[in-house]
C-alpha cells in the first residue's frame, strides 16, 4: 500500500530476525586489540601457550611490544605461566598479555626489565607481583601491579589504534551489537579514539562511554563546556574498581578461597578512598558504575552507595557476581542496577566450585534471584574478558551450562 512506498523490503527466507543488542559492559579497545594481536585463548597446555607466543614473535619487528593474549591458565590445569616459558623466543620483544579476566597480566623478562621490576620491587597497593621461592618475579602481575607496565609501555600509533578500532566495530556488527557501554580502564585515552572515529564516520554503533574514575575532574570540565554528547556518543558515567576477579584469586570475599587458604582476595583501594571517589562523582552528577565481584566487595559497595546518599543515582554494580542471599534485597532498596555478565557462568563456572566451595557456589550468578527481588538487571559480555556474542550470554544465563560440559543440568 502507499504507506509503505519507499521502504525497502527484505525477504529473509524464514530466518530469525532480532533487534540490535545493547552490551552493558565492554572494554572496547582491549577487545579490539585482541582481534589484531597475538591470541592465546585457544591454548590447552603450557606448551600450546609457549608455541603460539613463539610463532607470533617470529612475525614481529625487533623491539615491538607483544600485546593481546587473553590467556586462561585454567585451560591447562591452573598453573600460572612463567617468564622462562617464553623468554628465549621473545628476548627481542617486550610482552604484556592479559589473562582473560583482565585482572592478571603476563610479562616476559624484557617487559619486567622495561618497567624496572626486580626481586627488590615491593608490591604496589592493591596489586601483587607473583614471585618464585627465591623471591624472583615470575612474570605474572595481579591487578594494580599490571599498571607498573601498562601505564608506561609505548602507546601504539593512531593508525594502529584506528585499525584495531575498526576491527572491533566489525566484530560488534557481526554479532548484532548496535550499542555498547564502553568501560575505560585508564590505560589509553579511549574517549578521544571514539571522538575521532565519530568525526570520521567510522563509529557505526551507538556508545555510552564510561570514563575511569581517575578522569572525573577532566570529564566534569569537558561536560561543563560541551555537554554530555549526543545519541550516538554520550558520556557522564564513571567506572570505579573495588576488587579483582575469581580466576585471578583477587575477588574480595569474607572467607578464604577454598583452594587457597590464607587468601580471601583484597580491595584494590581502601574503602575510605573508594567512598571519596564515589562521593565526588555523585556530586558531579555522574552515574556510578562500580566493579564488585566478591561477596565482601558487593556488601562494601552497597554500604558506600547508601552512605553517600546515591539512591537516586541509578548506580550500577558491575558484575555483581557473588552476592549473599541476605544482600539481594539491597539492590532494589537502593535503586542499584545489577549489571551482570552471564557468559561467566559458562567460563568461570568451570572452576568456581574448586575456588569457593559447594556452599558459596550456590550464591553466584544469581540472575533470576535479582529479577525475583525486584532489582533492575542488565546484561553484557565484558568483552574482551568474554566473547562479544550476546546470544552466548543468553545461552549461558538460561541453560547455566559450563564450558567443560560437566553441568548438563545447569
Amino acid at each position: 500500500s502507499s504507506q509503505y512506498m519507499g521502504v525497502e523490503k527484505i525477504d529473509v527466507g524464514g530466518k530469525l530476525v532480532l533487534p540490535g543488542f545493547i552490551d552493558n559492559h565492554v572494554h572496547f579497545m582491549d577487545g579490539s586489540s585482541s582481534l589484531v594481536n597475538v591470541q592465546t585463548f585457544s591454548a590447552k597446555s603450557s606448551e600450546d601457550f609457549s608455541n603460539i607466543i613463539a610463532d607470533y614473535a617470529k612475525t614481529m619487528e625487533k623491539g615491538a611490544w607483544m600485546l593481546g593474549g587473553i590467556w586462561d591458565h585454567m585451560n591447562w590445569g591452573g598453573e600460572l605461566p612463567k617468564k622462562e616459558w617464553v623468554d628465549d623466543a621473545t628476548k627481542d620483544n617486550p610482552m604484556f598479555l592479559y589473562r582473560t579476566d583482565g585482572h592478571t597480566a603476563f610479562v616476559n623478562s624484557a617487559g619486567l626489565k622495561f618497567a624496572g621490576i626486580s626481586k627488590d620491587t615491593p608490591d604496589p597497593e592493591g596489586g601483587v607481583i607473583v614471585r618464585d621461592e627465591s623471591g624472583e618475579p615470575t612474570g605474572v602481575l595481579l591487578d594494580n601491579a599490571m599498571y607498573m607496565v601498562s601505564k608506561i609501555y609505548p602507546t601504539p600509533t593512531d593508525e594502529t589504534i584506528d585499525a584495531a578500532f575498526d576491527a572491533g566495530i566489525d566484530e560488534a556488527l557481526r554479532n548484532g551489537v548496535t550499542e555498547v557501554h564502553s568501560i575505560d580502564m585508564a590505560i589509553w585515552d579511549n574517549l578521544s579514539i571514539f571522538k575521532r572515529a565519530k568525526a570520521e564516520n567510522r563509529l557505526k554503533i551507538r556508545t555510552y562511554y564510561v570514563s575511569h574514575i581517575s578522569k572525573r575532574h577532566e570529564l566534569a570540565a569537558m561536560i561543563k563546556q560541551d555537554g554530555k554528547g549526543d545519541d550516538f556518543l554520550r558520556y557522564g558515567a564513571v567506572k570505579i574498581m573495588s576488587d579483582g576477579a575469581l580466576g585471578s584469586g583477587t575477588a574480595w570475599f569474607y572467607d578464604d578461597f577454598s583452594d587457597e587458604p590464607g587468601n580471601s582476595g583484597f580491595p584494590l583501594l581502601p574503602m575510605k578512598d573508594v567512598k571519596v571517589q564515589a562521593q565526588e562523582a555523585h556530586d558531579y552528577g555522574f552515574q556510578l558504575a562500580i566493579h564488585a565481584i566478591g561477596d565482601k566487595a558487593n556488601d562494601e559497595i552497597l554500604n558506600i552507595i547508601d552512605q553517600i546518599g546515591a539512591k537516586d543515582n541509578r548506580a550500577r554494580i558491575e558484575h555483581a557476581q557473588h552476592v549473599k542471599t541476605s544482600t539481594l534485597g539491597r539492590f532494589k532498596e537502593l535503586g542499584v542496577i545489577a549489571a551482570v555478565h552471564p557468559y561467566h557462568v559458562y567460563d568461570d563456572g568451570r572452576f568456581a566450585e574448586k575456588r569457593i566451595g559447594e556452599e558459596r557456589v550456590k550464591e553466584i550468578y544469581t540472575f533470576n534471584s535479582f529479577l525475583e527481588s525486584g532489582a533492575k538487571m542488565s546484561f553484557g559480555s565484558d568483552w574482551s574478558v568474554a566473547p562479544l556474542k550476546p546470544l552466548l550470554g543468553i545461552y549461558a544465563a538460561t541453560t547455566r551450562h559450563t564450558g567443560d560440559g560437566k553441568n548438563p543440568d545447569g
